[in-house]
């Protein structure tokens, strides 16, 4: 059983930062992946960013410049330092990955979500 565990969320003013972090416990045999992805109210979930193990990244545009996602390979760990934050980047942020299982399969599994709230 895999699991993801988030944490970092919580409430800012425009213009301010945090730091979301994602820890993959479990038995797998490796990570292929591993991002963020944000829902707001009425909206479809989005992908805001994601590293392979390889270290290449994406961005969604809106968040170019501002977000930085970084990866602890020896803690099986993801983060994304959010600055310059927005109303509109609030959300519930999920961490996702994407990993191959002890059965040499590829997976995806979500956290539960953590809320990031930008108002003044």
């Amino acid at each position: 059983q895999v699991q993801l565990v988030e944490s970092g969320g919580g409430s800012v003013q425009p213009g301010g930062s945090l730091r979301l972090s994602c820890t993959a416990s479990g038995s797998f045999a490796s990570i292929v992946a591993m991002g963020w992805y944000r829902q707001a109210p009425g909206k479809q979930r989005e992908l805001v960013a994601r590293i392979t193990s390889g270290g290449f990244t994406n961005y969604a545009d809106s968040v170019k410049g501002r977000f930085t996602i970084t990866r602890d390979n020896a803690k099986n760990t993801v983060y994304l330092q959010m600055n310059s934050l927005k109303s509109e980047d609030t959300a519930v942020y999920y961490c996702n990955t994407a990993l191959i299982t002890m059965g040499r399969m590829i997976n995806e599994y979500w956290g539960q979500g953590t809320q990031v709230t930008v108002s003044s």
